[in-house]
């Protein structure tokens, strides 16, 4: 009974977690105009939580292993709450972005911890038990934009962060006393690779937000050195992890040519799809003149499709293999993204005006199902290269999903910031990320349809 009420508790604070990725979502509109600021800061609030989150994944993880993943889990949830208080009172959108960045670092430690917790609590369902944890995670971003567009209407946007602060400590409260702290084995921590790898993403994105502040010869001066400054990291990061016995990436696993397939793959998919997923919301408001609620059921019917799809999903592996799931799946987010691209203003079907909510929550549910379809086959295609590394294979993947989410972010608002035009600039995005959702085809191709097992 005890281990039940421990991972129910642990599962409340991972819906949270999802809940609040997507309410942030719905809030962000109306965040830009508190603040008054320009969409390439603002975008910021979004991004950095996807970013410092993709590092934080493969960072806890490990350090679970070394101090307990009892332990990092609730470290994880102070820092979650601790992020969350802040925000809820942040002055101006700087301290904004700094609470955010702390809130992503317990955010993203929570699903390896928890992954962890079930294996020790559970070692005979931890298959079964996971699968609902990903289910539970999906949820989350079906009633995220419900909760979150009721909150910013009724109490204002500060009111999704205080959100989070009770429902946490609530849910830890029980697992101090009900988890027992494991001994955790002496595992090699890389953060010196961890550090080169956030600042080259760092300054990178930085360099990207520079660019609409770069209006004379200083300004490009500094713009092109954050550039130059960002490949200097890289080139250390990768000295670093040929040389470090226990690197936080394992470039030998980039050199399979299968596995830095999927890799430019998760990349490309989190670009096309992770950032404009987070920028949804400022879509409908902006060209669409919704509300806030109205804009999370658009938000929520991409989550609904996606939940739908990703089930079926898991049936078609056996057999469709990996190559077709994601194929469709591509081909659909293609499609989708080019019908965003198109503003209806009216639509008649047998006589019945269609409202635009309805039209565009219809797209929106498309490429939910695109997504869904593509999830399971990408999530599994190539850990049958080496089983014994599955977890490490996952986590490098979500960390390159990840960052192709918080750089397509970055790169929307830029874009947006420059054209001034909302529907002009978010057509030339859906255009954009339309056709380069296609390109993950070739590497599709590239990825093996079966499971393959090496030696390594």
């Amino acid at each position: 009974m005890q281990a039940i009420l421990a991972f129910t508790a642990v599962q409340v604070v991972v819906l949270l977690s999802s809940i609040s990725s997507t309410a942030v979502a719905v809030a962000f509109p109306n965040i830009t105009a508190h603040y008054n600021t320009s969409l390439v800061l603002a975008g910021w609030v979004l991004s950095i939580y996807q970013l410092v989150a993709a590092c934080s994944m493969v960072l806890m993880g490990k350090i679970g292993d070394v101090l307990g993943h009892k332990n990092i889990f609730l470290i994880c949830s102070g820092l979650f709450v601790i992020g969350s208080l802040l925000a809820a009172l942040a002055p101006n959108i700087q301290l904004l972005i700094a609470a955010r960045f702390i809130q992503s670092i317990g955010g993203g430690g929570f699903m390896p911890t928890m992954v962890g917790i079930t294996v020790e609590m559970f070692p005979r369902h931890r298959q079964q038990l996971i699968g609902v944890n990903m289910s539970i995670n999906s949820l989350g971003g079906i009633i995220g934009p419900n909760i979150g567009s009721w909150l910013v209407t009724s109490f204002g946007w500060q009111s999704i962060f205080w959100f989070n602060v009770p429902i946490v400590i609530l849910a830890v409260i029980p697992l101090f006393f009900i988890l027992k702290s494991t001994q955790g084995k002496k595992v090699h921590i890389d953060f010196s690779g961890a550090g080169l790898l956030s600042a080259f993403l760092f300054t990178f994105m930085i360099g990207l937000s520079q660019i609409v502040h770069s209006g004379n010869g200083p300004g490009w001066l500094i713009t092109g050195l954050l550039f130059v400054a960002s490949i200097v990291f890289l080139v250390m990061f990768i000295r670093h992890e040929l040389k470090t016995s226990d690197p936080i990436i394992d470039l030998a696993l980039l050199r399979l040519k299968p596995f830095a397939a999927a890799n430019i793959y998760n990349f490309i998919y989190g670009s096309c799809v992770f950032g404009f997923t987070s920028l949804i919301p400022l879509y409908a408001v902006s060209v669409y003149g919704m509300t806030t609620i109205q804009s999370g059921y658009v938000l929520m019917a991409r989550s609904i499709g996606f939940v739908m799809a990703s089930m079926a999903g898991g049936f078609l592996l056996v057999k469709w293999g990996y190559h077709k799931p994601m194929l469709v799946g591509s081909i659909i987010v293609s499609a989708s993204l080019l019908f965003f691209a198109c503003e209806f203003s009216r639509v008649k079907i047998l006589e019945i005006d269609i409202s635009s909510v309805a039209l565009v929550s219809t797209i929106a549910l498309a490429i939910g199902l695109g997504m869904g379809v593509a999830s399971q086959a990408s999530a599994n295609a190539c850990l049958g290269l080496m089983p014994h590394r599955a977890s490490t294979m996952s986590g490098v993947r979500g960390m390159f999903r990840q960052s192709g989410g918080a750089i397509s972010i970055a790169v929307t608002t830029l874009i947006l910031q420059f054209v001034g035009d909302m529907s002009l600039g978010f057509a030339i995005v859906f255009i954009s990320t339309g056709v380069i959702a296609l390109l993950t085809i070739p590497f599709i191709f590239a990825m093996p349809d079966k499971d393959t097992r090496i030696l390594a």
